[in-house]
């Protein structure tokens, strides 16, 4: 026979009994508002989302209304406002910069590099590095400039100051006309820019002429009548370094020779 039931146990009994109810009403609770608040975000991202859009699209607070220029020297800021053709009045967002640099190395082949940047709100900048002549080569009256690549950029009616003028005394025939068919016209020009930019500081200043005969035959005539065989465009640091102490040593000499650097030579007076 069973004996009476003891307090401990009638706890135990109603905790059992009463336990898996309570979870079981929690759970959905729970449930529903975890849903609650996934669908408020939702809605919050979703909003966000919409308004930026239409902030960056469809407002009129972030679109173009100026263009700004930096870093030009012989042209002008209209000439490049012009050329880049901004799409002023549209969307900040929307204008394509590749684009508009495509468009200003097409038309203006005197820039060499452009960044084209968004300044928020309002604004599109172009940042503008002009090639430089480092030869130029008589075409005519004109003279057209050419880069330290080799590119031949832009033809004006007036030699700029301190550039030296390119001759080609290129012939079909001989050693010459050999060393023309090996490497082109367009080789030999980079070879004389190479040279140009191979001169000491102090000859770079006042030379006049570089002669491209061939290859290996490139020399110098400087503005006071001197001349300087300096060879082919090779080992040009160690030739320029040679030039300067032949210079040096010989003040009075008219024709300095540096084609073979180990083994210079000056002569007249």
């Amino acid at each position: 026979m069973a004996g009476p039931t003891t307090a401990e146990q009638r706890g135990e009994r109603e905790q059992e009994s009463s336990g898996p109810p309570l979870t079981r009403r929690l759970r959905p609770t729970r449930l529903r508002l975890r849903l609650r608040t996934i669908i408020i975000l939702a809605i919050a991202l979703t909003l966000l989302g919409a308004g930026t859009v239409w902030l960056l699209y469809g407002s009129r607070w972030l679109r173009v209304e100026r263009v700004s220029v930096s870093g030009t020297r012989v042209l002008t800021p209209e000439q490049v406002r012009a050329a880049a053709e901004v799409p002023v009045g549209a969307p900040l967002i929307s204008v394509d910069t590749d684009a508009i640099e495509s468009r200003l190395r097409s038309k203006l082949p005197r820039i060499d590099t452009v960044d084209v940047v968004r300044s928020w709100p309002h604004g599109i900048g172009l940042k503008v590095v002009e090639r430089t002549p480092v030869l130029i080569v008589q075409k005519g009256g004109n003279f057209v400039e050419v880069d330290d690549e080799g590119v031949r950029f832009a033809t004006v009616s007036r030699a700029p100051k301190a550039v030296p003028e390119l001759e080609l005394k290129l012939s079909s025939t001989g050693s010459t006309g050999a060393s023309l068919r090996r490497f082109g016209e367009d080789r030999l020009v980079r070879e004389a820019v190479r040279v140009a930019g191979s001169l000491p500081s102090a000859v770079a200043r006042i030379a006049r002429t570089v002669k491209v005969r061939s290859y290996d035959d490139i020399s110098l005539e400087l503005n006071d009548g001197r001349t300087v065989a300096w060879g082919s465009s090779e080992r040009g640091a160690l030739k320029a370094r040679t030039l300067t102490a032949l210079m040096k040593a010989a003040p009075d000499a008219r024709h300095f020779d540096v084609s073979v650097p180990t083994a210079p030579a000056s002569s007249g007076s």
